[in-house]
């Protein structure tokens, strides 16, 4: 779903693309030959007749026919996902009811009452009161609710996504940005937890490519200049493995995967490694033939050749086959070290296991049938389902929890008995407690983990037994809050502090009730919406609360006149300073100039200050946040907190750039490793101040064991020349690696003048 531009930009005559539409259609119907029956095929093309009809005036932002979208939306229904012809319907359909003038009731009547409700699922919402709730949140709830009734909203839904995010390079930057970050932060996610692994990977590296385009251009660089010594590689890494199976007689195929550039990227910041040092830069993988009953059996045997040949690394086995991931996920893993010194991750599966991990959800069902238990997806959806019928509203936690409770890797944990539960990883005693049942978690005071008494906030790992220990006399407390993951327990907890509160807030009520008769005026509505307002309180609860709790004195109410029954508020002596943001300037000047905001020039116009968490300098990739009360803050785009701002406020981003100022430098801080050296802190010293006029704020330098790690403070003008200094620094002798550290700087550095 996505914005449509009036104007085309490429050249193709009416005829031609008469013929482009027809060629997608007939290539979707050829891959979904072997699913339509004998009505079918009239159904498919009545749905994109009925499609192609409502969008024919619409073209996308490239310029080419609308109906072309909704054509390869199906497509990767069909041929990624693998669904069948009720989906490719949905998909054809899938933005007619939001952008067309067909409704949902047009389309119940032609195609019946589950379709309706998959394509009402995959329809925005059009229009969310509350301005604060994210809309891109309140949308993804919509989604989130008809996924627990109909899972095929959420696969074309993801579908839809892929598309948008194959044909980003039409779009604005500023959508580019957006689009790429929701992608990360709710929708690569969710399609590994639905178990597709290759669209969640491809999903990663395309928003990469929006986000850091010069780290993936350089990944991706390296890659193709690799390649073949790779590929070299990975052909003496096979031989002696195909070699021993063949003579056992097993029916396989065995291949090497170069690793998604997101992993390699991913790596490459957790190890603080660099390219070359990534050591699995791709997989093997054996893919087996093998009869159910024979499957485990025959995934160990070949588990064992490979040992044989390569010596394993005995923390990396990773055993999904005795205990599948919750998203149907089975394989076997382990890392040996191949010749030439060399790591090389092993995965070892059958063909129904691969289609698994590849189809996911889909492929899930189709082997489903004649499973007596219930299966991990429905556990899923039954616990999404309790999450989504509370009643507490906030879109933006809503999506934070959903994050960490239902898309995080999970742990499995046992209860006394020896029960199985699964938890998302980081999950704590409490969050245990209450996925037996909110009563148990209310109550508890402590746990016992593997006989040893720990506290509620202590972490769960995988295998651990848990026996829960409660108290009649325990109430919820608001710092439980701090440390649980799973939405269950976040809105239990949430719950029960409500009614705790309501409760507190019900003897503020009665002295509000008292103190307002007492002057003469009416105990309604009216009056008290006044003192809400007058008092600057969110809510009617938290004023009464804050009353109760003694927090707001009403004192002032002798200030207050009384006219008939109703209150009437004082006029404020002064202006408030609150209601004067410091970004209009910003939005008005922005207007003019197409929200463009040019650093330096125009700063004079404009109150902006340099986001704390990520510490931008000119030259870096950035983009304005509009901060209810504190005006624009500048966020680099591959900040830590970007992605979240973006998917979930995205119409609060203000397009921005930087202009070349040499006037203003910036504070940044490095972090320097390396070999303590005689004269070490003489060399980076005289580098940096000597040589490159830079000028240092604050610099630390520990040495330990031989290896000494500094932390350099600086002010530069821009990026490059902050490149050139680490360039510098990294050309000296003894020095390991230098990296740019964005925490926090404790000296005041919205730019000052050196």
């Amino acid at each position: 779903m996505e914005t449509v531009a009036a104007i085309p930009k490429y050249n193709l005559t009416d005829d031609q693309e008469k013929k482009l539409i027809l060629r997608e259609y007939r290539a979707l119907l050829r891959c979904l030959k072997p699913k339509l029956k004998t009505r079918d095929k009239e159904l498919v093309r009545t749905a994109f007749a009925m499609s192609a009809d409502a969008h024919k005036t619409m073209r996308r932002k490239s310029g080419e026919p609308y109906i072309l979208h909704p054509l390869a939306v199906a497509r990767i229904c069909v041929e990624e996902i693998g669904l069948g012809v009720r989906s490719t319907i949905c998909a054809l359909l899938h933005d007619t009811v939001e952008d067309t003038d067909i409704t949902l009731d047009d389309i119940e009547r032609t195609f019946g009452q589950e379709i309706a409700r998959i394509v009402d699922g995959l329809t925005k919402i059009a229009n969310v009161i509350d301005v604060n709730a994210s809309q891109q949140a309140e949308n993804f709830k919509k989604i989130l609710l008809t996924l627990t009734d109909d899972p095929r909203v959420i696969l074309i839904k993801l579908s839809d996504r892929l598309h948008n995010m194959r044909t980003l390079e039409s779009m604005k930057r500023e959508k580019q940005l957006k689009i790429s970050s929701e992608t990360v932060y709710v929708y690569a996610p969710l399609a590994h937890r639905m178990g597709l692994y290759n669209i969640k990977t491809e999903m990663e590296d395309l928003a990469m490519k929006y986000m850091e385009p010069d780290t993936y251009k350089e990944i991706a660089k390296k890659l193709a200049e690799t390649r073949r010594e790779r590929t070299r590689y990975i052909n003496e890494f096979i031989r002696p493995l195909r070699e021993k199976m063949e003579k056992s007689g097993f029916d396989f195929e065995i291949h090497g995967r170069p690793k998604s550039i997101h992993s390699i990227w991913n790596k490459m910041k957790k190890k603080g490694v660099s390219f070359d040092e990534v050591y699995d830069l791709f997989a093997i993988r054996v893919i087996l033939n093998s009869p159910p009953e024979r499957e485990k059996e025959e995934c160990w045997k070949v588990y064992s050749m490979v040992t044989d040949e390569y010596t394993p690394s005995p923390e990396r086995l990773r055993d999904w086959l005795s205990n599948p991931k919750s998203n149907g996920y089975e394989a076997l893993h382990t890392t040996v070290m191949g010749p030439q010194g060399k790591w090389v991750e092993v995965q070892i599966r059958t063909k129904r296991m691969n289609e698994i991990a590849e189809k996911g959800l889909a492929a899930h069902w189709k082997y489903k049938e004649g499973q007596a238990d219930e299966s991990r997806f429905e556990k899923w959806f039954h616990q999404i389902r309790e999450v989504l019928q509370s009643p507490d509203n906030d879109s933006v936690d809503f999506l934070q929890d959903f994050k960490t409770s239902f898309l995080a890797e999970e742990i499995y944990v046992y209860t006394p008995k020896g029960d199985v539960k699964m938890l998302p990883v980081g999950s704590t005693a409490l969050d245990f407690a209450f996925s037996i049942h909110s009563a148990v978690g209310a109550k508890c005071i402590g746990a016992k983990v593997n006989h040893k008494l720990v506290p509620l906030s202590h972490k769960l790992r995988s295998g651990d037994q848990i026996e829960i220990i409660t108290s009649n006399k325990q109430k919820p407390s608001e710092d439980w809050l701090n440390f649980v993951v799973t939405a269950k327990a976040r809105t239990k907890i949430k719950d029960a502090l409500k009614e705790e509160k309501r409760k507190i807030a019900e003897d503020g009520k009665y002295y509000v009730q008292r103190k307002v008769e007492g002057m003469g005026a009416g105990y309604n509505s009216h009056n008290i919406d006044i003192l809400v307002d007058f008092y600057k309180q969110p809510s009617t609860l938290d004023f009464f609360y804050q009353v109760a709790t003694k927090t707001i004195d009403l004192k002032e109410l002798k200030d207050f006149h009384v006219l008939g029954d109703k209150l009437e508020a004082p006029k404020p002596q002064r202006p408030v300073m609150e209601l004067k943001p410091e970004y209009t300037g910003a939005s008005e000047y922005g207007k003019k100039d197409a929200e463009l905001i040019i650093f330096g020039e125009s700063s004079d116009k404009i109150m902006y200050h340099l986001a704390n968490c990520c510490k931008p300098i000119p030259g870096d990739d950035v983009f304005g946040f509009v901060t209810t009360g504190k005006g624009l803050t500048i966020h680099r785009t591959n900040c830590p907190n970007a992605s979240k701002l973006l998917a979930n406020y995205g119409h609060r981003v203000v397009k921005t750039k930087w202009a070349k100022n040499k006037e203003i430098s910036f504070l940044t801080g490095l972090n320097i490793i390396g070999l303590d050296d005689v004269g070490v802190v003489n060399k980076i010293t005289n580098l940096i101040s000597g040589e490159m006029k830079i000028n240092i704020s604050a610099l630390s330098i520990e040495a330990k064991e031989g290896i000494f790690r500094g932390a350099i403070k600086v002010f530069v003008h821009d990026k490059e020349e902050l490149d050139e200094l680490v360039k510098s620094l990294k050309a000296l002798t003894g020095i390991h690696t230098v990296d740019r550290f964005d925490a926090e700087l404790p000296l005041n550095s919205s730019g000052s003048s050196h």
